[in-house]
């Protein structure tokens, strides 16, 4: 029966791990919740904001904000959102084959790139093929604060002001329940107008103090607000991808349970069958 022996031993091993897998599903899938509430409460500014910056981008301002036009793009800056840990599908997977892509065709055009990246997968990503990472931050937590994103962005935002970079890509995931989420690539700035049938007629703000004061402060929240967001959602996005496998771990480990206590139910019969015919075989002997 040492074969038995060795199929009993992984038969616990295996039941030692789907109690860990099991406890991971339960821990996400509270985490889950905190993290949509939180996703959920914040995309309305969002939103709204996005909306605002839009519609002067489509209209003509008074001051001619550099985050508002197209220049020529010679280097770009990517700013990519990834998890700091892995356990949850393809998520990161995913994403990074989309950045790789994008990546691919500024490369093809001769365009530098210099990367910020959140969260450690990304980190990694990035270097393994070779990018310049001027900026980044790991293990932001469940619950974010916009202090901790700030000076990364900023870094971004001052070069694209100083003229070393030309445009701002957001590499990211969006949340669309908790069984689907899409990776993205979002071009932050110079600002793209949202085609909309309600801006088919341009107006303009009435700006107090003045369109200068309040366009460069409308437009650094309307950064900082759109990777906010997306951390916010990758957080979601994190929780529930990690739940959706850390169940399928558990209902495959219950899976191969079963298939290893057939095998050794099969032993077992075989050993008993092969003793009792020794001894019908001996008694017979007699």
């Amino acid at each position: 029966m040492a074969a038995g022996k060795e199929i009993k031993t992984k038969i616990a091993s295996v039941q030692n791990t789907q109690k860990i897998t099991a406890a991971m599903e339960m821990v996400a899938a509270s985490k889950m919740r905190k993290a949509q509430d939180q996703m959920f409460a914040t995309r309305p500014y969002t939103e709204k904001i996005a909306s605002v910056v839009s519609h002067v981008a489509s209209s003509n301002t008074e001051y001619p904000h550099p985050l508002l036009f197209d220049r020529e793009i010679k280097r770009v800056g990517i700013v990519a959102v990834s998890t700091d840990r892995g356990l949850c599908g393809g998520l990161n997977t995913n994403m990074f084959k989309q950045a790789l892509d994008h990546v691919g065709e500024l490369d093809e055009k001769g365009i530098e790139i210099n990367v910020v990246t959140f969260g450690t997968k990304a980190q990694g990503f990035f270097k393994r093929i070779g990018a310049k990472i001027v900026a980044t931050a790991t293990h932001l937590g469940d619950t974010l604060e916009l202090s901790q994103i700030i000076g990364s962005v900023q870094v971004l935002l001052t070069a694209f002001m100083e003229g070393e970079i030309d445009a701002i890509y957001l590499y990211s995931n969006e949340f669309v329940n908790t069984m689907t989420q899409q990776p993205k690539v979002t071009q932050l700035v110079p600002v793209v107008p949202a085609p909309d049938d309600n801006y088919s007629h341009h107006w303009d703000y009435i700006y107090e103090p003045d369109a200068r004061e309040v366009l460069d402060q409308v437009l650094d929240r309307y950064v900082e607000s759109l990777v906010y967001q997306a951390i916010v959602e990758n957080i979601a996005c994190e929780m529930a991808a990690r739940m959706i496998a850390m169940k399928s771990a558990t209902d495959n480990a219950g899976s191969m349970i079963d298939e290893l206590q057939l095998i050794y139910n099969r032993e077992r019969q075989a050993s008993i069958t092969q003793e009792i015919s020794e001894i019908v075989g001996g008694a017979a002997a007699v």
